[in-house]
């Protein structure tokens, strides 16, 4: 069975969680890359944020999640890549619905409004719900701009 690759990526409000989830989802069996930051300091979500989306587009990842303060603008910048589906997931039920009927790939966090245990519990459902496809598959292949 292949393993499944995930790529994190936060800035500096992410920092923490960031690293917890890597330890996290690597125990879990998951083939994890970390794209940074990598300290508190304060610095750009951009800077992560292109190099993650970049890498999942071009399939050398399966998903990716982003954690930032808000959440907003390092999945906002994640979604300005065609072949990204993002989604600002702050419960389970979010998370789950952002697979199941939106087919995301990249799931953002908001570090600094819910707690890493619910982070955790995101990421478990995350990736371990499929995508329903039927009428859902139309709806997506109507997103990337032609």
């Amino acid at each position: 069975m292949k393993k499944i690759k995930v790529a994190i990526a936060c800035d500096h409000a992410g920092f923490n969680f960031k690293n917890k989830l890597v330890d996290f989802l690597s125990a879990q069996g998951y083939e994890v890359k970390d794209f940074g930051t990598n300290s508190e300091e304060s610095m750009d979500y951009p800077d992560t944020a292109h190099p993650l989306a970049a890498a999942v587009s071009a399939n050398e990842f399966d998903f990716g999640f982003t954690l930032c303060g808000s959440g907003n603008g390092i999945t906002m910048t994640a979604n300005k890549h065609q072949k990204i589906r993002a989604a600002l997931c702050w419960t389970t039920e979010i998370a789950e619905l952002a697979r199941l009927h939106n087919n995301a790939n990249v799931c953002g966090i908001p570090a600094r409004f819910i707690s890493y245990e619910l982070v955790e519990e995101i990421a478990k459902v995350f990736l371990t719900t499929a995508f329903e496809g039927g009428r859902h598959q139309n709806r997506i292949d109507k997103i990337p701009l032609k």
